[in-house]
């Protein structure tokens, strides 16, 4: 492949995967994936959540690095993904986050954990409180129009790069990610 070719593959994989997140979803399709795609998203929380913590415990006394100037540390992206979770709650809950509304950055390692936590614990509160007929709600997200069930999405799929950001940190810290790690 040549080099110049790399922006022009991301670009077309950016369009693509944006375009998943802006897919009209019918009613019909929200009856029938209905309660399992409420259960579905729960069960990711709880994937994240416990995937969170627990590099947020095991990064502790690393919050500070970063792979790089002007590149978010371990305690950044942390309290990033707290910010997101009470963005996502207010969403769900018809009370949008503003920009003014944001948390303080949290730098006791002990309260970022916590922070974590708590932060998992209310969005996925708010997933279970939603009415599976609100999924098809056609909301403003970032500036565009899309429907809360998309934005459901582009939230987890945030999520999870961010993860992959997080435990790239840990592996360059030599921190084995704690649910990678084999018994013996």
């Amino acid at each position: 492949m040549k080099p110049r070719s790399l922006p022009i593959i991301l670009a077309v994989l950016t369009i693509a995967a944006t375009s998943l997140y802006t897919i009209p979803v019918s009613a019909q399709d929200t009856a029938s994936a209905g309660s399992t795609f409420i259960a579905s998203v729960t069960r990711d929380l709880d994937n994240l959540s416990r995937k969170y913590v627990g590099l947020a415990q095991a990064m502790d006394g690393k919050y500070d690095w970063r792979p790089g100037e002007g590149v978010r540390s371990v305690g950044e992206v942390f309290n990033l993904i707290v910010m997101e979770n009470g963005m996502l709650s207010g969403l769900l809950a018809g009370q949008p986050m503003s920009m003014d509304d944001r948390p303080e950055p949290i730098t006791d390692p002990a309260q970022l954990q916590e922070a974590l936590a708590a932060s998992y614990t209310t969005v996925k509160d708010a997933v279970a409180a939603m009415p599976e007929s609100r999924l098809t709600e056609t909301i403003q997200f970032f500036g565009r129009e899309t429907t809360l069930q998309a934005a459901l999405y582009m939230m987890l799929a945030d999520q999870h790069e961010h993860l992959g950001q997080s435990i790239a940190y840990a592996r360059t810290n030599n921190v084995t990610p704690p649910w990678s790690q084999q018994s013996e």
